[in-house]
């Protein structure tokens, strides 16, 4: 029997993004996991999201890849804590910056696969290298770097964070 993965997104309350968000039903929703030391995102792309016909959108590529890091980021500091995903103190990442190499065109009908990989960890900030897949081929290429924007330990009540 297969055991389902703990899906980083699943651990993020009151998540809207149009990538990850649980919240967002018109969004992406992927869900991302471990896989050992690196994460997988499995997605499956519609119609709605070609760039030309049967080919993947280069912008929807670059927000799986977004959040799909981020999401990334977010587990790896719970894992080197060792602590449970949604736990306290609550973490937030946000892009710094994105480089995608496009190499090869990204069908728009079959599954798309990420797999994305720590680098380097260094106080907020974790660069991370990511990999798109379709059909076995890699097709992108991208290196990420994630910032800590939100640490739920320091946040004082009336800030914007807390609602």
């Amino acid at each position: 029997m297969r055991v389902k993965p703990k899906y980083f997104q699943d651990y993020m309350p009151g998540n809207v993004c149009f990538g990850c968000g649980n919240e967002n039903h018109q969004g992406l929703q992927i869900k991302s996991f471990w896989e050992g030391d690196m994460s997988t995102c499995r997605f499956m792309p519609e119609e709605k999201h070609n760039g030309w016909k049967g080919v993947l959108n280069g912008g929807i590529i670059a927000t799986l890849v977004d959040c799909h890091c981020m999401g990334t980021a977010a587990a790896n500091a719970y894992r080197e804590e060792e602590r449970e995903l949604g736990s306290f103190p609550e973490y937030r990442y946000a892009t710094g910056t994105m480089t995608i190499k496009y190499l090869k065109p990204t069908s728009n009908n079959h599954e798309v696969e990420l797999r994305a990989k720590i680098k380097k960890v260094k106080g907020k900030v974790t660069t991370l290298t990511c990999e798109v897949y379709s059909q076995g081929i890699k097709t992108a290429e991208c290196e990420v770097v994630a910032i800590r924007v939100f640490d739920e330990s320091q946040v004082k009540k009336g800030s914007a964070f807390n609602g």
